[in-house]
């Protein structure tokens, strides 16, 4: 199984075809249906590129650039639906192909105040809270899985996705049971839906631009909308599950293809607004 897994790497990177032009998704629309399952990867350390990143997000212009250098790899997040809530079409196109490989960085803490408020339906229930980000701790940055490409159009949005997670505290728990159910066609097979339990908020994961990505206006109007809070959750056992992955984006496109097994579902990433600043759409 490990060897039919590796063996992608040789072949061709495949892109799958869409069968008509897909339009871009309203932020609103794309930002409210993006939810990312953490699963711990085994290790691998990068070669160490330096970055220069600055934000995207109008809540979050006033602060600083951020310096980072890319550390070991720690998971891989990818799209899921909870409780069988599926994003609309038109928006499924989009989310399904959201592969983020996180990789440990080091920044000063921020010291940010900020509210957040959740955009996902299943979970609209929930009150606003009040964090403060702290040092910046992965840098998420999209990847394709076994050689399968997103559609032209998708990748247009995909491959300029890249998010700065901030420890915040306080570390509130969500304390919900979530069935999730994964939407990239490379594990729908490989990875069967699964109730977690969600336990405490830990990270705010913030879009960012990476020095030397030149993201076209009518796609930075979408990703920069992009916050998705992390809190860590309590799953089954899964049996590991090996993929080769792809950086997507222009910058860091000379890295080499890596392996990645998938070890432990850990963390939940759900869509956030920012001191009422919702997305438009």
């Amino acid at each position: 199984m490990l060897s039919m897994a590796l063996g992608i790497a040789a072949v061709a990177f495949l892109a799958a075809p869409p069968a008509t032009a897909l339009a871009l998704p309203a932020p609103k629309d794309f930002v409210s249906y993006l939810d990312l399952e953490c699963f711990r990867t085994d290790p691998y350390q990068p070669p160490a590129v330096g970055l220069a990143l600055r934000h995207l997000n109008p809540v979050l212009d006033g602060l600083p650039p951020e310096q980072v250098t890319l550390g070991a790899r720690e998971q891989l997040c990818v799209p899921v639906a909870k409780n069988n809530v599926i994003p609309p079409p038109g928006v499924l196109d989009f989310v399904r192909f959201v592969d983020l490989a996180c990789y440990r960085v080091v920044t000063p803490a921020s010291g940010k105040a900020l509210g957040l408020a959740h955009l996902n339906p299943v979970l609209q229930d929930l009150p606003r809270t009040e964090v403060v980000l702290g040092r910046a701790e992965q840098l998420c940055v999209p990847v394709a899985k076994n050689g399968v490409a997103p559609p032209a159009e998708v990748m247009q949005l995909v491959r300029h996705l890249d998010l700065l997670c901030y420890g915040i505290t306080p570390n509130a728990p969500m304390n919900r049971a979530l069935n999730l159910r994964q939407l990239n066609p490379v594990l729908t097979g490989q990875i069967p839906a699964a109730t977690v339990r969600v336990t405490d908020a830990r990270q705010l994961c913030v879009p960012m631009h990476k020095g030397g990505d030149v993201i076209p206006p009518e796609v930075a109007r979408v990703v920069r909308w992009v916050d998705l809070e992390k809190f860590d959750v309590v799953a089954a056992p899964m049996a590991p599950v090996t993929l080769s992955l792809r950086h997507l984006n222009p910058v860091l496109g000379a890295l080499p293809l890596e392996r990645a097994t998938l070890t432990a579902a850990v963390q939940l990433g759900v869509p956030v607004a920012k001191n009422g600043q919702f997305p438009p759409g």
